[in-house]
């Protein structure tokens, strides 16, 4: 095992190379936001969706599309409203009359990474359209399924829910999403950074790095990095402790948690651990791996309860007790 270890490592400082170019690139465009860059760097390692939580301002949409500029894939951005239909996102069938036959009309769904921006201001109606194209990677449009080509990554946008005229997302696709990250007001170090660069010249436009296929073939190597079982334990413990609390001595958390992470949280939480290593350069999962993204896959798969809510207990502040609190192998 120890043999086979070390020659991931070795596959892994190989394959990611094109890592740091990436960030260097993005980096000429965007300032600070280096955690948001890297959560979504494991997304892209890792196969699966980020929804971007912070108010207007913050470069949410630049620090998507600049990192979509790096690959050499196919990006649409659709601007999510209150009067958006479920057809503006997979499309519709169109009668030929000359036929007498319906053709698809494909939605801007069919792309590679798409950015949802604003995602919570259209209603649920719309939401729903996702579903089937996040979790299976396929569309359905009347009789007809079409697959998606890969990679395919939503990168949402939201702003926080109590803003006029925001719509609180389901909980079927806020459970669809792997990672919820919460951003931030810059320093004012980065600040007056962005004032010096953005204030003048607009900088080059970034240039693309990798490709599909690239992408594909770090995910292999992203899939066999090695989970020891006191991991998977350790795992198990954390999501565990999000369904009953009690059993693991955390009786106080009880009247705080109305549902718990799913079946699909503990697997999100293991390809993020991974991606996570993979980013450090190492061919096994650490403790501190699974700690690092916990709090960004766990958040958005706790539904606090009433009295969570009256006493202003989040669900950030509840995952990262759970943290404290479990075990570490």
């Amino acid at each position: 095992m120890t043999h086979s270890i070390k020659e991931l490592n070795q596959q892994i400082k190989r394959e990611a190379t094109f890592i740091q170019n990436i960030i260097e690139e993005v980096r000429h465009t965007i300032v600070g936001q280096d955690y948001l860059i890297n959560r979504l760097l494991i997304a892209l390692l890792s196969n699966g969706h980020v929804l971007i939580e912070g108010v207007p301002g913050l470069a949410k949409t630049l620090a998507v599309r600049t990192l979509s500029a790096t690959l050499s894939t196919h990006f649409q951005r659709i601007q999510f409203t209150p009067d958006l239909l479920p057809a503006d996102l997979i499309g519709t069938q169109i009668y030929n009359p000359k036929t007498g036959e319906f053709t698809p009309r494909l939605g801007p769904l069919f792309s590679n990474i798409i950015l949802a921006d604003e995602i919570n201001r259209a209603p649920a109606k719309v939401q729903s359209a996702l579903l089937e194209a996040m979790e299976e990677r396929q569309i359905t449009i009347g009789e007809q399924t079409h697959k998606l080509s890969d990679p395919f990554l939503v990168l949402a946008t939201q702003n926080p829910v109590e803003q006029e005229g925001t719509y609180p997302l389901p909980e079927a696709q806020l459970d669809r999403f792997m990672l919820k990250v919460v951003i931030t007001y810059p320093t004012r170090s980065e600040e007056h950074e962005i004032i010096n660069r953005m204030a003048g010249e607009k900088p080059e436009p970034p240039q693309p790095i990798i490709s599909p296929d690239d992408i594909i073939q770090a995910r292999h190597v992203v899939n066999r990095i090695y989970v020891d079982e006191k991991i998977k334990s350790y795992v198990l413990d954390i999501i565990f402790a999000t369904r009953e609390p009690q059993k693991s001595g955390m009786k106080k958390l009880r009247s705080l948690i109305e549902f718990g992470a799913s079946p699909r949280g503990t697997l999100a939480l293991i390809k993020a651990g991974k991606a996570h290593a993979f980013l450090n350069g190492r061919g096994y999962v650490m403790p501190d791996d699974i700690k690092q993204v916990a709090p960004d896959v766990l958040r958005h798969r706790i539904v606090t309860s009433f009295e969570a809510q009256a006493e202003e207990i989040d669900s950030t502040r509840i995952v990262q007790e759970i943290i404290n609190r479990v075990e570490v192998p």
